[in-house]
């Protein structure tokens, strides 16, 4: 798993390519929690259109950094979902916390 980041106008925008699953979860709770800990960061974007595959332990690092975020008023969304998580999205009903930008 590739992890990148990007700032802009108070918005974080983090890049998640290659497969999230249990055996990088850790790396990428680490990585994606050092990045929203950033002083000044008001909406918090995860771009999926590289992401090829998720796991159960996937949705759990994406609905922690979300609970995370949400506790400090920071809104989360996702964009450029890619076709399997946008299946992995739709069945487990996350796209009710994280809507779906352009």
């Amino acid at each position: 798993m590739d992890i990148k980041f990007s700032t802009g106008r108070h918005t974080l925008t983090i890049y998640l390519c290659g497969e999230l699953d249990e055996y990088v979860a850790d790396n990428a709770r680490q990585k994606i929690d050092d990045a929203i800990c950033q002083p000044g960061i008001t909406t918090v974007v995860f771009d999926l259109s590289n992401l090829s595959f998720m796991d159960s332990t996937g949705i759990g690092v994406l609905i922690g950094r979300y609970k995370k975020l949400k506790a400090r008023g920071v809104p989360v969304c996702v964009k450029n979902v890619s076709e399997p998580a946008d299946k992995i999205f739709k069945m487990a009903g996350l796209y009710t916390i994280m809507p779906k930008v352009k």
